[in-house]
């Protein structure tokens, strides 16, 4: 399929407030058009066959693998943004192929051990800007990430670039609608899913939850629908179907509200939109829901205390192996040392090991501290 008629069936299926492929910018290296993929379907590929992406497997969402394996990784993370991202996207008509790749890209900038190991990499980083694993992503793709022989990085289009850099900067920029799609996407996934593992996990209750406005509404859609079928509503049987619901409740109530904000007059084409600062929302009442049950997620999930131990062992490990490289660099890997006197020894440990899986962040400080057997 050419780019032709992959406009072709844009113009049919697109909105005028889409993204359409032919608009887009390109590439920083120039490279033919496909015979049969699309520009972002090309950036989709190149992002799942990439090493960062197969090892967002490897890495903790909230919980870690000593917990159990049923919890999400990044990876399963991902996967289920990209999918609820996709339903939202075809139901707007928006291009489905760049908000694909834009869920796919979205957080494979993750250091291993989760929001533990991104705030003590910020904390090491400090005097080199910090450390965002949203701008790590683009270190990964544009630098880090080598496939082709005639280029570094992935090399992939502008409009997925900026809008990756648009979630480094989120105050100051003007993101694409696909953009906005996949971050209410991430956002609905992660209520949902963190739910359901800490429920599974025994971190909280369904009692407790129930208390919470969003929750109490999706357990009477749970419910009504099927009580009257007599099927009995064990509790496993409960926490699944809570979980459907908050995800149908979500994702229902911001394509209808993103429906109203799409009639504007400034949406009569993607960059119009975009410099009206469009944005995509959720109605009041629901925010107001959703926003009482992350509060609570916070306090009694994220802050629980065996979530607490897990976060400051995985700190202490980051923090000496940190430390092991930057006194003595040549333990970093050679393709990783040839960037010291391009961007300083420490950010270059410190890229080093935000590329790190859990597991092998572990056995590199078990072997760098004699603890390996």
């Amino acid at each position: 399929m050419s780019l032709s008629l992959i406009d072709l069936r844009e113009s049919a299926l697109l909105a005028p407030y889409a993204f359409y492929s032919r608009d887009s910018a390109g590439r920083e290296y120039a490279e033919p058009e496909h015979a049969y993929r699309g520009p972002f379907q090309r950036d989709r590929d190149r992002i799942v066959h990439s090493a960062a992406f197969r090892r967002l497997n490897g890495k903790m969402q909230v919980f870690t693998g000593a917990m159990g394996d049923y919890h999400r990784t990044r990876l399963t993370h991902t996967m289920e943004v990209a999918s609820i991202a996709r339903t939202i996207g075809r139901t707007l008509r928006l291009n489905e192929d760049l908000i694909e790749s834009l869920a796919l890209l979205h957080d494979i900038g993750h250091p291993p051990f989760g929001h533990a190991g991104e705030d003590t990499l910020a904390e090491l980083l400090e005097a080199e800007g910090g450390f965002s694993h949203n701008r790590f992503a683009l270190t990964l793709v544009r630098e880090i990430e080598h496939p082709y022989p005639t280029f570094p990085g992935l090399n992939l289009t502008y409009e997925v670039l900026q809008s990756q850099d648009t979630r480094a900067d989120k105050q100051h920029s003007s993101p694409l609608l696909e953009a906005q799609v996949v971050d209410a996407a991430d956002s609905i996934t992660y209520d949902a899913h963190d739910v359901d593992d800490a429920v599974k996990l025994k971190l909280i209750t369904l009692e407790e939850l129930s208390q919470l406005p969003l929750i109490a509404r999706c357990l009477d859609r749970v419910e009504q629908k099927h009580l009257a079928s007599g099927a009995k509503l064990t509790a496993d049987f409960l926490r699944k179907s809570l979980v459907h619901e908050l995800i149908e409740v979500q994702v229902s109530d911001l394509v209808e509200r993103s429906q109203q904000i799409l009639l504007s007059p400034a949406c009569i084409n993607a960059q119009e939109a975009k410099e009206a600062g469009i944005r995509l929302t959720h109605n009041s009442e629901l925010q107001t829901e959703k926003s009482k049950l992350e509060a609570f997620l916070y306090q009694q999930v994220y802050r629980h205390p065996d979530i607490v131990r897990v976060r400051l062992k995985a700190q202490n490990r980051l923090r000496e192996l940190f430390q092991a490289y930057c006194n003595d660099p040549a333990l970093l890997p050679a393709h990783f040392r040839v960037r010291i006197d391009k961007i300083g020894l420490r950010q270059t440990a410190g890229d080093y090991i935000a590329g790190m899986t859990d597991h092998y962040c572990l056995e590199q400080s078990n072997r760098l501290s004699g603890k390996a057997p």
